[in-house]
């Protein structure tokens, strides 16, 4: 299957690309400078720009485009390029899959669609939630519109937080794990919708062949667990004390938006259309996914 892969710098693209070419997959990665390897094409969303010739015989894109959610606090100017970062190449992939007859557009969109839900379980069924992050994503999911109206199979993958080795959240935890320096987040009792980068990557080349499967996917571990419990998981598996705790008003002083609707909110997501589909978890458990990153 040839391939069009946009973000695929990120953490997640980093992984994907090489694991589908070594599923025999040819990759085309999209790039907004002046390419600098063969498998590298030029576009420019801003400005809807995408050759045409960079989709020749493109039967699925897989979109990965969008700003770190939690990088920064949220500041009006933040929110503005988290929202352009993802609107606007969702837009113009969107329109280059209806006019060139791509097969699957697998995009982007994160569990913060739900918005806070406590300790009720969520599946894809779910309405969306109330907030900046919610209606992020449901902007995010929309700008694929126009490949669904041209028949398209259109997959939104709602992703919780992905665990990595190398990069992500466990590379801002670690060092103050290690140091004895880690804890909960206000009371703990939200729910963090986990799941490996190895889940992740298996989930995408799952999706891009299961042709029966579109519409919202949740890319999230079968047992979400609390921030309380990732918590004592994480210090257990490093042999280290987590007996700290970061009060509510303390991060909302520091972060604002973002630690009521990021650290603070709960998403007791579960992947139901995954599981029903029949694919298989590598990681079914926080623990076994965290002593997969030592």
């Amino acid at each position: 299957m040839r391939i069009l892969v946009a973000g695929s710098s990120g953490l997640i693209g980093t992984a994907l690309v090489p694991a589908l070419r070594g599923a025999g997959h040819e990759v085309r990665r999209l790039v907004r400078r002046p390419p600098t390897a063969p498998d590298e094409y030029r576009w420019d969303p801003p400005a809807g720009s995408i050759a045409d010739a960079t989709l020749d015989g493109v039967q699925a894109i897989v979109n990965l485009c969008g700003a770190g959610i939690a990088d920064q606090r949220w500041t009006h100017a933040r929110k503005q390029v988290l929202t352009d970062s993802r609107i606007e190449p969702t837009e113009v992939l969107a329109g280059a899959a209806a006019d060139h007859g791509v097969g699957v557009l697998i995009n982007g969109s994160a569990v913060g669609f739900y918005g806070d839900r406590g300790d009720r379980t969520i599946t894809e069924s779910d309405p969306a939630g109330e907030g900046f992050l919610a209606e992020l994503c449901v902007q995010w999911e929309a700008a694929t519109a126009t490949a669904a109206r041209a028949g398209v199979r259109v997959v939104r993958m709602r992703t919780g937080l992905v665990l990595s080795r190398s990069s992500g959240l466990l590379s801002r935890l670690r060092p103050l794990f290690s140091l004895a320096l880690g804890g909960r987040l206000g009371d703990g009792r939200q729910y963090m919708p986990w799941i490996s980068l190895d889940d992740v990557i298996s989930a995408i080349r799952f999706l891009l062949e299961q042709r029966d499967v579109s519409g919202p996917v949740n890319l999230t571990g079968p047992e979400p667990v609390t921030n309380a419990e990732f918590t004592r998981t994480y210090a257990q598996l490093l042999g280290r004390p987590a007996p700290w705790v970061v009060p509510r008003f303390a991060l909302r002083a520091a972060l604002g938006d973002l630690a009521d609707e990021g650290l603070l909110a709960s998403w007791r997501a579960v992947p139901a259309v995954l599981q029903r589909g029949g694919f298989g978890f590598t990681h079914n458990r926080v623990a076994e996914a965290l002593r997969a990153t030592q």
